[in-house]
């Protein structure tokens, strides 16, 4: 072996030395945790004083003014800005009253599941050389596949949310049904109008945007309905078409409402085709007694997602994918290379996540749902999940007392809404409605359009939302509506949302 030079020895040791920041002693860890934890417990103290929604997002220009990478900063600088122009701006997604979308969690057993993930580094993606991760990862979707009511055969995997998970479900229904390019242009999709958007946009990057596209049509209740697939896929065969896969909303992002999704199952078992089911917001109510009729039929999809960011509150970049076939998925992701010929193992067997994904770099991210899980039991789950319901039914009958025109009966947690002025443009009043919520930013509050109609939503899925946040939900609208009819020119002069434009009056 030749031996090192004095010159090359001496640079190897002084790079080493510039290098030793990245790796601080236990007494520099202790102070820069002592700092961050007390950011942390002043943050989540604070969180009932704070706006849930901060119009006013100017601190965002401050970011840049501290440059990037051109020398040490002090901790607490840093902290101070990253309060004041991202926890500080915007949404405050951890508040409990972000009321808007399908709310995310973040609850704080699952940070500290990140922060030892992080610490350790571990590798969730191959099961050779993270065995215990990996064990974590398939534990959790064994317990999904059993209160989604899933065979023994099934598989999935933990993706970073329901974008990824659907596109891998897509993928899967493609490969099982032997599509090949020049399919593409006959395979049939079912939707409705209420599908949410990530499915059409994992269908284009699967390479499937030539497939041709069927909406059907809703029941009252806006419900994909089954006999009108049955129909559609007959015509679709009398055309020489390749019906191929139904998608069905187990709790839909616009209106909450749950597909009938047994009766969407037996069109789809008769006909063959491919079963998938967004359950990204719903599915974890499958954990709640009173919601396994609404959910019923959810056990006989193909392919099935979960978002434990939204139904379980833990922090975003958490979903879930469940396969009914197993073998299905394997065979539609798995790939070899020569540089992983080590990790080719039978002590352990099972397959390796990487397996089952687009994804070979894997964070540990089923720490985050397991640690809580093990720390807390089911209960207090299922409980909040259940109080959520509640909070939906109650905000429902509470806002059409105060004369809301309200959408149907929420089968979730999400409900339609909107005030009708007496006269003028009832789309306009309502968008200028949302917006006046939000410029008073104690709740955070959303909107859809349905068929013209722009409607507001309620969304109560935040864990830490409760009775009082309703309340104060239901008086801001209540005086925002004042303010908007003792002023109608700050809305009948504004013309409503382009895409709105000439649906909706009231």
């Amino acid at each position: 072996m030749r031996s090192i030079s004095s010159r090359q020895r001496s640079r190897i040791l002084e790079l080493e030395e510039a290098a030793r920041p990245l790796d601080p002693d236990a007494g520099e860890r202790d102070r820069l945790m002592a700092e961050v934890h007390a950011y942390a417990q002043r943050f989540l103290d604070g969180l009932p004083e704070r706006p849930a929604y901060r119009h006013d997002k100017s601190a965002v220009r401050e970011i840049r003014k501290l440059g990037f990478g051109r020398g040490p900063q002090p901790l607490a600088g840093l902290i101070d800005r990253i309060d004041e122009s991202v926890a500080g701006v915007g949404l405050v997604p951890s508040h409990g009253g972000h009321l808007g979308y399908i709310p995310g969690g973040g609850i704080y057993a699952s940070s500290l599941g990140d922060y030892l993930a992080a610490v350790t580094n571990e590798y969730a993606g191959v099961r050779f050389t993270g065995p215990g991760a990996v064990e974590i990862e398939d534990l959790i979707l064994d317990w999904m596949a059993s209160f989604a009511g899933f065979p023994a055969g099934a598989d999935g995997n933990l993706a970073s949310g329901g974008s990824i998970a659907s596109l891998i479900s897509v993928v899967t229904a493609r490969e099982a049904a032997g599509l090949r390019a020049r399919d593409y242009e006959r395979a049939v999709v079912y939707s409705s109008a209420h599908t949410h958007h990530c499915l059409h946009k994992a269908i284009r990057v699967a390479g499937l945007a030539e497939a041709v596209r069927r909406e059907v049509s809703r029941d009252r209740d806006l419900r994909l309905c089954p006999d009108s697939l049955a129909e559609l896929v007959a015509e679709d065969r009398a055309r020489g078409l390749m019906p191929w896969l139904v998608l069905g909303s187990a709790g839909t992002a616009d209106t909450g409402q749950v597909d009938p999704l047994d009766r969407i199952a037996d069109v789809c078992e008769r006909e063959g085709l491919w079963f998938h089911v967004d359950a990204a917001y719903g599915g974890f109510f499958a954990l709640v007694e009173d919601c396994r009729r609404v959910l019923a039929g959810m056990e006989r999809a193909d392919s099935l997602v979960l978002d434990p960011h939204k139904g379980m509150f833990l922090p975003y970049g958490t979903g879930a994918v469940l396969i009914r076939d197993g073998e299905a998925l394997q065979d539609a992701h798995a790939y070899y290379a020569s540089y992983l010929q080590d990790t080719v193992e039978s002590e352990w067997g099972g397959r390796s996540p990487a397996a089952v994904s687009p994804e070979l770099t894997k964070h540990f991210r089923g720490l985050r749902v397991w640690l809580p899980l093990l720390l807390y039991g089911e209960a207090p789950f299922r409980a909040c999940l259940e109080e959520k319901l509640e909070l939906a039914r109650y905000f429902h009958g509470e806002i059409g007392a105060l004369g809301f025109e309200v959408g149907p009966e929420p089968q979730l947690s999400v409900v339609t809404y909107r005030w009708v002025p007496e006269s003028g443009n009832a789309n306009a009043f309502n968008q200028a409605l949302v917006e006046e919520t939000h410029r008073d930013g104690r709740i955070f509050l959303s909107s859809t359009t349905i068929d013209g109609t722009f409607w507001l939503r309620m969304a109560a899925l935040a864990f830490r939302t409760h009775l009082d946040t309703i309340d104060l939900a239901l008086h801001v609208l209540v005086e925002a509506v004042e303010r908007l009819e003792a002023h109608p020119e700050r809305w009948r002069s504004a013309a409503p949302a382009q895409a709105l434009a000439g649906g909706g009056g009231g």
